[in-house]
């Protein structure tokens, strides 16, 4: 059977679940769950279908494998899979109707998040239909530069978590946290670097696709273009929201780049802590 077909079947069964899963449980945060599971899974079944012998969708399951591992791992300890649900969805749930943020999940969270998740797997679809064609020092360099990104996140996620923890245990003890969020380490030349790395990721994955093409240019382009925008917006939606929490945060935003680690400009005064990621 066509990979692509059987991967096609995969997102129409999870989009139905994590659809149903909301209805159920009034959590609408099933499509985070299988975030970090679902494109690994999209990738492995066109290796599966090389018959597991393609040195580059060998490669590419590999490195798709351990950002599904570190960013389920993540996730987990932050209680994602305990019923935790994303923060944003009640404040959208309060601005609108029923009936609009019933179309809203539906067509946002379910249908283009799913979609998203597809997408950006199928570099592999396109490695797959070029199998085949000999791994160089391209592909291998761009396998570092994931590799170094990925690390990069782990970073980035682990300073948040450290500052989390240790704001948290200031708080328990009845003390003023010095900070309200954290603005060292990686977060010092980025407000969320974490992002950045996340969605550097994608596009080397798809640089990888276009190695095996051997142009520049390809349909699957779509993916990563659309999981930067979505970031984009997320992070603007979000950063309202911290704004609200926390007025000196505007001044980390004067001062601090949103998502490209960039030089940082001086800064008036103390500042505050982004919420969890």
């Amino acid at each position: 059977m066509d990979p692509l077909l059987v991967a096609l079947g995969i997102a129409a069964g999870v989009s139905l679940f994590t659809w149903i899963a909301s209805l159920v449980t009034g959590d609408h945060s099933w499509v985070d769950r299988i975030w970090s599971i679902v494109p690994v899974v999209y990738v492995a079944v066109f290796w599966a279908a090389s018959g597991f012998t393609d040195a580059r969708l060998t490669i590419m399951t590999a490195l798709v494998a351990l950002w599904g591992a570190r960013l389920t791992f993540n996730f987990a300890r932050k209680g994602g899979y305990r019923g935790v649900e994303d923060y944003r969805w009640p404040i959208l749930r309060e601005r609108m109707t029923s009936g609009q943020f019933h179309v809203f999940n539906i067509v946002f969270i379910v249908l283009f998040q799913n979609a998203l998740l597809l997408l950006i797997a199928l570099p592999a679809h396109v490695a797959f239909e070029n199998r085949g064609t000999p791994v160089g020092a391209l592909d291998l360099g761009l396998a570092a530069l994931f590799l170094a990104l990925l690390v990069g996140e782990f970073v980035a996620d682990q300073q948040q978590w450290s500052f989390q923890q240790t704001k948290a245990a200031t708080i328990a003890a009845g003390g003023e946290p010095q900070e309200r969020f954290v603005t060292s380490g990686l977060w010092r030349v980025s407000r969320h670097p974490n992002f950045f790395f996340e969605q550097a990721q994608w596009w080397v994955l798809y640089a990888m696709g276009a190695v095996a093409l051997g142009a520049a240019l390809h349909w699957t382009l779509v993916g990563p273009v659309l999981l930067t925008a979505l970031f984009i917006g997320s992070t603007v939606f979000t950063e309202s929201i911290t704004r609200g929490r926390y007025p000196e945060y505007a001044e980390y935003q004067r001062a601090t780049s949103m998502l490209i680690p960039w030089i940082p400009r001086d800064r008036r005064g103390a500042t505050a802590d982004v919420p969890a990621s």
